[in-house]
């Protein structure tokens, strides 16, 4: 790949549990013959720029898959409550303690962008705790959505909240698309890089009530003054389309974007 590295060490981790409540088995589910715990991986090790990149999972059965594919993978404990969970034990781990930066890809993303990972390290590497990318809201759909996350940010570029509600609130209407073009409304893309301290940090913090009021993670960071820089990304055409799969009408959404070949299906090349 041609893709320029970063001026540091990059490890990339996929957290990839086996249990869901809304589809069953998500990793190993086929889309276009190919389950799509696969196909992140294909996607995220296509990128070029990254150091390493680990499955993480708590399924002996996912990790007989990756190993089949040639995927790196950590087995971690069954009880842990989120992927950043699952990141954080393996980044813990006398292996991985000598990367500079350590990004959480969700293992339902199989469309993840290349400069959201990019950027969101970049952003560490700068010295931010936590860099995590956003793109501009396109419409005032995808701004009432509580799906959609939005964040709003400061001067400095770092997050000043995140929310599932419609931020910031315009008191005088509703804004405009002319207005969505200035990036003043942002979604927050969920891909996150940290440096080692800051992901420690993070798993020290009890939950916290905004974090169970939200139902977002990253709030009991904020909450405890983990610094998010924010990278502010190209919104790419039908972004709404290329989310995560939590459900199995996202998933047969991603078998037709698959199938008509959004995302390359050739082996990586190994590094």
């Amino acid at each position: 790949m041609n893709t320029p590295r970063l001026d540091g060490r990059v490890l990339a981790v996929i957290p990839a549990r086996l249990g869901s409540e809304r589809l069953a088995r998500k990793p190993l589910h086929l889309l276009a013959g190919r389950p799509l715990i696969e196909w992140v991986w294909r996607r995220v090790a296509a990128f070029g720029f990254l150091d390493r990149i680990v499955v993480a999972t708590d399924s002996e059965e996912i990790a007989s898959l990756c190993t089949r594919i040639g995927a790196d993978v950590e087995l971690t404990a069954p009880e842990h409550g989120s992927g950043t969970e699952r990141v954080a034990e393996v980044a813990a781990r006398a292996a991985y303690r000598d990367f500079d930066v350590v990004v959480n890809i969700q293992g339902d993303e199989p469309f993840v962008a290349e400069s959201a990972v990019r950027e969101s390290a970049r952003l560490v590497l700068a010295g931010w705790d936590v860099g995590t990318p956003a793109v501009p809201i396109g419409s005032l759909t995808e701004l009432r959505d509580p799906m959609v996350v939005k964040v709003v940010t400061g001067r400095d570029g770092g997050a000043l909240y995140f929310s599932r509600a419609p931020i910031p609130w315009k008191r005088d209407g509703e804004p405009t698309q002319v207005e969505f073009e200035t990036g003043r409304w942002l979604r927050h893309i969920g891909v996150y890089a940290y440096s080692h301290d800051a992901l420690v940090r993070w798993m020290s913090q009890p939950a916290s009530a905004l974090e169970a009021t939200e139902r977002l993670e990253q709030l009991r960071a904020l909450e405890a003054g983990v610094r998010f820089g924010i990278a502010l990304i190209e919104r790419r055409v039908d972004e709404e389309k290329l989310g995560g799969i939590d459900t199995a009408e996202d998933a047969a959404r991603a078998e037709r974007l698959l199938g008509a070949g959004v995302v390359p299906v050739e082996t990586p090349n190994e590094r």
